[in-house]
C-alpha cells in the first residue's frame, strides 16, 4: 500500500475513534470505541500485530499502575478509610460552612497526592454528597470542590495521576525534578482553585452546621483490625512512592505490591473477596488505552507525531518560555477535544522525535506536558476520566450537572490556574 494512502488512513480511523470518543454514539462504552479503532488498523494491515503487542509490552508499568492504583483505592474504601477521612475532616471543621469547604480541598488534595485524581473523583465525590446531605448542606459547592481538586493537585506527585506515569514512563524525571518544577505550581494553582471557589460560594457557605448529625468516627469503621492493618499499610506505599520516585523504579511495583497487601489483609479478616475487589475495578479502562496505544503507534509510524513535535518546538522558537507556553496551550486543547489520555499518549510519541534541543527546554517541555494534560481537562467534562466518573456518581443520585454548568464554572478557574502554573514553571526552570 503507499505511504500517502496508508497515511490517510491511519488519520481517517485515528479522528473516527476520537469523535466516537467524544460523542459516544449509542451509549458505546470508549473502551470498545478504542479497540475497534485498533482492530481496524491491524485488520487494514495498517499496522503489525507484532509493532501493536511490542506497543503494549514497553507501556506494561501504565497498566500495572492503573490495576494496583485502582486495588488499593477498592481495597482501603471496603475498610472505611476514606469515610473515616471525611468524618474526621467534617469533625475539625468545627460546625463552620467554610472551614469544610477548605478542609474539602485539603481532603482531596492529599488523596489525589497519594491515590491519584481518579480515586478522588470515585471515592470522596459520594462520601461528601452522602457527608452533605445529612448535614444539609448545599451540595454543589462542595461536589465541584471535589472534582476540580482532583486535577488541580494531581501533579502534586508522579502517582497523582496516571497521566504522569505515561509522560515519565518515556522521560523519566528525578524526584527532585519533579517536585521543582511541579509540586510549587501546583500548590499555587490549589490556592488559586480554592479562592475563586470561594468568592463564587460565599453566599452558600454562610452559616455552620450541626455537629450532632455528623456519624461517629466507628461507624465509619468496617472492622478494627484491618482499618488499623490498612492505614499501617497505605502509610508504608506512600514512603515506598517516593523512594522509588527518587531511585526511578517503575511505580506500578509500588503500586502493585500495596494492592497485594492490603487484598491479604482483606482475605485474613473476611473483609473482601478476589471478586468483590474485581468489580470495584473498572476494566474498560485498560481497554480504552491499550486501544489508543495502538493508535498513536500507528500515527507515530507515519511521521505525523515528529511533525507534530517539530512543530511544537518552533512555534516555541526554542526558548523556555515558548517551550512551557506553547505546550501547555496545545495539551490544554487537546485534553478538551479528545480527552488527556490520549492527549499525553500524542505528546510522549511527538517528544520523543523532536531534534536536539538543550536539556532545561526539554525539561519545560516535559513539565508543560505533565501539566497541560493533568489541569488542562478542568475546562470541559470530557477533558479526564476523573470528571466522567464524577458525572456518572452524580447521575445516580438523580444530580444532574449539565457541560455547560461545568464549562461555566470551568472557564472562570483553570485559565488563571493554567496562566499562573505555567508561569511558575518557567520561573522555576
Amino acid at each position: 500500500m503507499p505511504h500517502a494512502i496508508k497515511t490517510v488512513l491511519i488519520v481517517l480511523i485515528t479522528g473516527l475513534v476520537l469523535l466516537g470518543v467524544m460523542l459516544r454514539p449509542w451509549k458505546l462504552n470508549e473502551a470498545l470505541i478504542a479497540l475497534a479503532g485498533a482492530a481496524l488498523l491491524l485488520l487494514l494491515g495498517l499496522i503489525t500485530p507484532e509493532a501493536a503487542l511490542l506497543r503494549l509490552l514497553q507501556d506494561w508499568n501504565t497498566f500495572f499502575f492503573f490495576l494496583g492504583m485502582m486495588s488499593i483505592s477498592a481495597l482501603a474504601e471496603s475498610a472505611g478509610f476514606f469515610d473515616w477521612l471525611a468524618v474526621m475532616t467534617a469533625k475539625i471543621s468545627g460546625g463552620s460552612r467554610k472551614r469544610l469547604f477548605f478542609n474539602t480541598f485539603l481532603l482531596g488534595s492529599l488523596i489525589s497526592m497519594f491515590f491519584s485524581n481518579d480515586a478522588t473523583a470515585l471515592i470522596l465525590t459520594p462520601i461528601l454528597y452522602s457527608l452533605t446531605t445529612r448535614l444539609r448542606l448545599p451540595v454543589l459547592p462542595y461536589l465541584f470542590a471535589c472534582t476540580f481538586i482532583a486535577d488541580t493537585a494531581s501533579f502534586l506527585l508522579p502517582v497523582s495521576n496516571p497521566i504522569n506515569i505515561i509522560v515519565l514512563s518515556a522521560f523519566p524525571l528525578d524526584l527532585w525534578t519533579f517536585l521543582r518544577l511541579l509540586f510549587v505550581p501546583s500548590l499555587v494553582v490549589i490556592g488559586l482553585n480554592m479562592v475563586v471557589f470561594f468568592g463564587l460560594y460565599r453566599r452558600q457557605l454562610r452559616g455552620g452546621f450541626e455537629n450532632q448529625r455528623l456519624p461517629t468516627a466507628a461507624e465509619a469503621i468496617q472492622h478494627q483490625g484491618y482499618f488499623r492493618y490498612t492505614c499501617v499499610v497505605l502509610s508504608l506505599v506512600a514512603l515506598c512512592y517516593i523512594g522509588a520516585s527518587a531511585l526511578r523504579v517503575p511505580l506500578s511495583l509500588v503500586a502493585m505490591a500495596g494492592a497485594l497487601a492490603l487484598l491479604v489483609g482483606a482475605l485474613y479478616w473476611k473483609q473482601s473477596t478476589f471478586r468483590e475487589t474485581g468489580k470495584q475495578i473498572s476494566w474498560a479502562i485498560f481497554g480504552f488505552i491499550a486501544g489508543m496505544f495502538i493508535l498513536v503507534q500507528a500515527l507515530e509510524n507515519t511521521g505525523l507525531t515528529e511533525q507534530f513535535g517539530q512543530l511544537l518546538l518552533q512555534l516555541s522558537g526554542g526558548t523556555t518560555l515558548g517551550a512551557v507556553a506553547i505546550t501547555t496551550l496545545g495539551t490544554v486543547l487537546g485534553t478538551n477535544l479528545i480527552n488527556n489520555v490520549p492527549m499525553a499518549v500524542v505528546m510522549v510519541s511527538s517528544l520523543s522525535h523532536l531534534p536536539h534541543v538543550t536539556p532545561v527546554v526539554q525539561k519545560g517541555l516535559i513539565a508543560a506536558t505533565i501539566f497541560g494534560c493533568d489541569l488542562g481537562p478542568n475546562v470541559t467534562t470530557v477533558g479526564s476520566l476523573a470528571t466522567v466518573l464524577w458525572l456518572l456518581i452524580l447521575r445516580r443520585r438523580n444530580l444532574e450537572v449539565t457541560g455547560l454548568d461545568y464549562f461555566k464554572v470551568g472557564i472562570l478557574v483553570t485559565p488563571l490556574m493554567l496562566l499562573a502554573g505555567a508561569v511558575t514553571i518557567w520561573l522555576l526552570l
